[in-house]
């Protein structure tokens, strides 16, 4: 990967982690687009620099998130389901990453979805405690954001709104479970590369490019991550819906016209 190349792709990956619009979908997109090809570290390294978006919400919630056990631990009930998963469908999921075409149809469903979730979910409880039934509920929807395209901060969010959370309370629960989540599937992939032997993979060649995407993608999602909470919580997710539709059926006519191959 160029520099440029990683530059892009990181403000990307900043701009995108907390839109309900699939982060992991946009860098798979760019990266199809800039012609990289799909190898072993572009793989880790676009699961990696997601932790460096991530991030920034420590810094934005620095407080919140530094809290109590009981909160730490409805975040590691929450955090299971991805783990348990993650570890059993690791093949799949790394050779949906090679998807573009998967990234398209998932947004178009999901876009269709975010149209009617304001509605369906409407209903809010008068009790916005995150319980330890709410926190795992919420983290089998995050499994759904397995598939390129689905969004991880959609899929969580619309399983907060399904406990009777808030549209901010939903968020906000979705960026802190972010957290674990991400650290651990960066460690994980950082792991397997690792392993590799020397003859594969040569750390030197590539911690630069790692650190440079972690530190842009960190800055963008601070500016990101403040817009969509106000966003979202004024306006909902039904323009969210629209802008996945559109770039969904964009990348199919593309596609279906030869201008690119999947």
């Amino acid at each position: 990967m160029s520099w440029l190349e990683t530059i892009i792709i990181a403000i990307v990956e900043g701009l995108t982690e907390f839109l309900p619009v699939s982060s992991t979908g946009h860098m798979i997109i760019a990266e199809y687009f800039l012609g990289v090809e799909p190898s072993e570290f572009v793989k880790a390294f676009t699961v990696n620099i997601q932790f460096g978006a991530i991030l920034s919400v420590l810094v934005l919630y620095f407080k919140r998130f530094f809290q109590s056990w009981d909160f730490y631990w409805k975040l590691l009930v929450a955090f299971i389901p991805a783990a348990v998963f993650g570890f059993l469908f690791s093949k799949k999921i790394d050779a949906l990453l090679e998807s573009v075409e998967v990234v398209a149809c998932m947004l178009i469903v999901g876009g269709i979805f975010m149209l009617f979730v304001d509605k369906l979910f409407a209903k809010t409880s008068d009790d916005q405690t995150v319980s330890y039934k709410k926190a795992f509920i919420i983290g089998l929807f995050q499994c759904v954001a397995m598939i390129p395209g689905v969004s991880r901060s959609m899929a969580t969010i619309v399983g907060g709104m399904s406990q009777k959370l808030t549209r901010k309370n939903a968020a906000e629960f979705s960026f802190f479970l972010a957290v674990p989540t991400m650290f651990a599937a960066s460690a994980y992939k950082m792991l397997e590369l690792f392993l590799k032997p020397q003859s594969e993979f040569v750390w030197a060649d590539h911690l630069s490019t790692l650190i440079v995407g972690n530190v842009i993608a960190f800055v963008v999602a601070l500016l990101a991550i403040r817009f969509f909470i106000g966003f979202v919580s004024k306006y909902g997710f039904r323009a969210f819906g629209y802008y996945r539709i559109v770039v969904g059926i964009v990348l199919l006519i593309l596609f279906m016209f030869g201008y690119a191959n999947i």
